[in-house]
């Protein structure tokens, strides 16, 4: 078994020799790598392997992708693959596959050659480090054949990177127990999905389905069987509540916790890693026999996304006291109200004002997501500590001209509302990309009963604005709306605009970040900081008590919300020992 101490010890030499393998033919990585020495942990050791990729060259980083095998290939037929690669291959049943499975693979490695001039590299062991089924293998391989030469070429080192980390965990006889453990756990809990999605093999839970409910048994039975907490329960709104006690059961506590609830068709780790990691160092500390000087209460949020009822955080706002009674009368696609729904999952409404929590009896809130984004996907982190949760604001905007025929109507004497809402989209991506950390959005834009040769009359579109801080974000706004008045002006139009939403931005506590932080140096990894651009129940918190998050590298460009949102074992087993140092540092501070 290779160790950081060998290595560390090593002359050039012998430090690429024991790493030889890692990168396919590339002796060169370990070589460049060696310089960085000492590396106080794998995690370390694996990002300055990744950082000499990053630094060598596209020609360098080339050859470094075409000295991998295809996938199937003739290497494989021939038996000259490395023994990384055939144990690699072997475990997928690349080296068992039919007739018409080889010659479909054979026939997309053609095809993507052809295209990109490089071989496909896909990480075959995948994300659980198990093996990926052929199946999955040849859905990958024709569903990136789609992708733009660059991005693919990223997404191949990428896959070059997963391979060698797998490679090093083996060298190192090293274990992601805890990130398996998340992992298994969202697998697990994914079997449960709404009917009409279930029968598709879509994942879609939403707020008090039966497949909501068996969600929230499976959480709890898990928080009481396997991790240890002391209370576990189901709130009057379908939150499930794990408390883990402190060596003083009156301690305060730290609050943490995300939603199990998804979009439809959704991904397995939104909100619900939250909740898992969380768990798992509950775990470790009741195996331990160890109590913290304060107590962890974990929550597993009932409702965030908004999808049976107009009525988004409604987990985590009830706990704040900003649950609103309406809310129960409204109702679903089948006609089913809210209060309905509650009743027949037993849910006494009348119990809802009383989860208001005591904010004094807390020391903040936490929350570990998905980054749902590409960023840490791109550049080869795998954590990323964040600043802030955008402020936004979201609004409905018509413009209304004159719809004319578009044979006689001149170019110069056209009241053209679709030209103006082009305008305005243009004037949006450029005012948004002027400013760090504002994003501006056009997400919906329709020309009703619009025709082929009709001028359009009318445009409806929506605005999506979203910054770090209120006044970035308000600052936009009101450009966005002083351009919108000249375009209409100037083309003899009118608009209106309605503001439909507006959530104040919510900055992590500077305490609490730098917490993060540090959490994340121990793990031997450079912080990187980030804000959110997206909504987290976190921001329901922070109107209470102080609160920050960490957010955890994803799969294929970090896409969220969509089936295809992904994580590793190894992220997140970085994660969990992030969560448990963020815990020994709060330990520490409270004696």
């Amino acid at each position: 078994m290779l160790t950081l101490e060998t290595l560390n010890a090593a002359d050039q030499a012998r430090f690429t020799e024991l790493l030889d393998g890692t990168y396919e033919h590339s002796p060169w990585v370990a070589t460049d790598a060696w310089g960085k020495r000492p590396f106080a942990t794998l995690a370390q050791l694996k990002l300055a392997l990744v950082q000499s990729v990053r630094d060598a060259g596209r020609e360098r980083q080339l050859a470094l992708i075409r000295a991998h095998p295809e996938l199937a290939g003739k290497a494989m037929v021939s038996k000259s693959l490395t023994a990384e690669s055939t144990n690699e291959q072997g475990k997928a049943g690349l080296t068992d596959c039919t007739a018409e499975e080889f010659a479909k693979i054979q026939q997309l490695n053609a095809d993507y050659n052809e295209k990109f001039g490089f071989p496909f590299i896909l990480a075959v062991r995948g994300p659980r480090g198990l093996g990926l089924n052929k199946s999955e293998i040849i859905a990958t391989f024709a569903r990136r054949l789609a992708n733009h030469p660059d991005f693919e070429f990223d997404e191949c080192l990428r896959n070059i990177h997963r391979i060698a980390e797998i490679r090093l965990d083996d060298k190192f006889d090293q274990h992601p127990d805890l990130g398996n453990l998340v992992w298994d756990w969202s697998e697990q809990l994914a079997v449960h999905s709404d009917p009409g999605y279930a029968e598709r093999g879509e994942l879609t839970v939403t707020y008090l389905t039966d497949a909501h409910r068996a969600c929230a048994r499976q959480l709890q039975q898990w928080m009481r069987d396997d991790c240890g907490f002391d209370e576990v329960g189901i709130d009057a709104v379908g939150n499930v509540v794990g408390i883990y006690h402190g060596s003083d059961p009156q301690a305060p506590r730290l609050m943490t916790g995300s939603h199990y609830d998804t979009v439809r068709n959704g991904g397995k780790y939104d909100g619900r890693l939250g909740i898992f990691v969380p768990m798992a160092c509950v775990r470790e500390l009741h195996r331990q026999g160890r109590r913290l000087p304060f107590g962890i209460e974990v929550v597993g949020f009932s409702e965030e996304e908004g999808q049976r009822y107009k009525a988004v955080f409604l987990g985590s706002g009830a706990l704040i006291g900003h649950f609103d009674p309406r809310w129960l009368e409204q109702r679903d696609a089948d006609g089913i109200s809210m209060r309905q729904a509650m009743a027949q999952a037993g849910l006494n409404v009348d119990d809802i004002a009383k989860l208001k929590r005591d904010a004094s009896r807390y020391l903040g809130f936490v929350e570990v997501h998905i980054e749902q984004g590409p960023v840490l996907n791109q550049i080869d982190l795998p954590l990323g500590v964040v600043t802030s949760i955008n402020g936004s604001v979201r609004l409905m905007a018509e413009i209304v001209g004159m719809a004319s025929h578009a044979g006689t109507t001149p170019m110069g004497q056209r009241r053209d509302a679709a030209v103006a809402a082009a305008e305005l989209l243009l004037f949006i991506e450029q005012r948004a990309a002027a400013a760090p950390d504002l994003v501006g959005t056009v997400g919906m834009l329709q020309v009703p009963s619009g025709s082929m040769n009709v001028v359009p009359g009318r445009c409806v579109f929506s605005i999506d604005i979203r910054a770090t801080t209120d006044a970035v974000r308000d600052a936009c706004v009101a450009d966005v709306n002083a351009e919108l008045e000249r375009i209409c002006e100037r083309r003899g139009l009118h608009f209106s605009l309605e503001e439909t939403m507006r959530v104040s931005a919510a900055p992590s506590a500077p305490r609490w970040q730098q917490r993060w932080e540090q959490a994340v140096e121990a793990l031997g990894l450079p912080v990187f900081r980030m804000p959110s651009g997206a909504g987290h129940d976190a921001m329901k918190l922070h109107e209470a008590m102080p609160q920050a998050m960490l957010f955890v590298r994803g799969l294929n460009a970090g896409i969220s919300h969509n089936p295809l949102e992904s994580i590793t074992n190894d992220d997140a087993d970085l994660c969990v020992r992030a969560f448990q140092n963020l815990l020994d540092q709060l330990a520490t501070e409270q004696r």
